[in-house]
């Protein structure tokens, strides 16, 4: 997979990757059919803690009995628990990444108790697991981004081509979370956070590689992409009763595209999560031409 570390399990997958690969065509076609199908599979594999997570709020959402003495809110807990467990005993997480997903989940459950005190969103239905009105499943679900960061960040040996100083990444990060509480009270920054999104990472470029083949991106376009992609996840897990937000009470409908800028400003507090075990390193010089060429094709 690359040069950073990887799990028995995910060597074992690539090994056997690798033997069925030799196998295909040479063809130009072939080839990229092989990049596409590794990056898909990659990126479910990234996505792994989080699909878990979709999956047992999308069942208990449609099946969970309703008189049994083990609330619902409860259930999900236990069930994210237990995935969490299984993650690590199965070593489909790192140690090292574990201390970060525990860092998500901290950071997030309290933006959830203070989100949830002014009204935000709302939890709905009882449970003993709870701090306040939140759920202790709603920590897992930071934890599932987390999850899915860093793992992606080793998945795709991701380097970076003119990442700005760590420091500055900080206090952007430490701004963005302090923001979240603030605007409550006095000025949202949001848009000149964004602005200063741009003007901190718009030099960088983030370089990836699928099987064979080295790409880049900008790493902006990268943020806003992961933003659409858990605006997506949101929507299936506000349907299925994870939260609400006010204009929800009613009756389920979309997630406002307005929640982008939020989860793209979240990206930049993830991304300074994830250099915590993962400093960000310049892509090698023998990678630097074949990205180039890459991001032409």
């Amino acid at each position: 997979m690359n040069g950073r570390t990887t799990t028995p399990l995910e060597q074992r997958i690539d090994a056997v990757a690798h033997r069925i690969i030799a196998r295909f065509p040479q063809s130009t076609g072939a080839k990229v059919l092989v990049e596409f199908g590794v990056f898909t599979l990659k990126q479910a594999w990234a996505c792994v803690f989080g699909a878990a997570m979709l999956a047992v709020l999308f069942a208990t959402r449609l099946w969970y009995p309703g008189d049994i003495a083990l609330a619902r809110n409860d259930a999900v807990t236990l069930a994210a628990v237990a995935i969490q467990i299984l993650m690590v005993a199965f070593r489909l997480e790192t140690l090292r990444e574990l201390r970060v997903i525990i860092l998500f989940h901290l950071v997030g459950t309290g933006m959830e108790l203070f989100k949830t005190s002014v009204g935000s969103w709302i939890y709905q239905g009882e449970g003993i697991l709870h701090l306040d009105n939140v759920p202790l499943y709603s920590g897992f679900m930071y934890a599932a981004v987390g999850s899915y960061m860093v793992r992606v960040f080793r998945l795709f040996d991701l380097r970076f081509q003119r990442y700005p100083r760590r420091w500055i990444t900080a206090v952007l990060a430490a701004a963005i979370y302090l923001n979240f509480f603030t605007h409550h009270y006095i000025w949202d920054l949001r848009w000149f956070l964004l602005a200063a999104v741009v003007v901190v990472f718009g030099r960088c470029w983030m370089h990836f590689r699928i099987f064979r083949v080295r790409l880049r991106m900008p790493l902006v376009l990268a943020f806003l992409l992961v933003a659409v992609f858990i605006w997506l996840a949101e929507n299936i897990a506000t349907w299925s009763n994870a939260w609400a937000y006010p204009d929800q009470l009613e009756g389920w409908q979309l997630v406002s595209v307005a929640k982008l800028g939020s989860w793209l400003l979240l990206m930049i507090i993830s991304v300074v999560l994830v250099t915590w075990a993962y400093p960000p390193g310049a892509p090698d010089e023998h990678d630097v031409e074949p990205a180039l060429r890459g991001a032409g094709a």
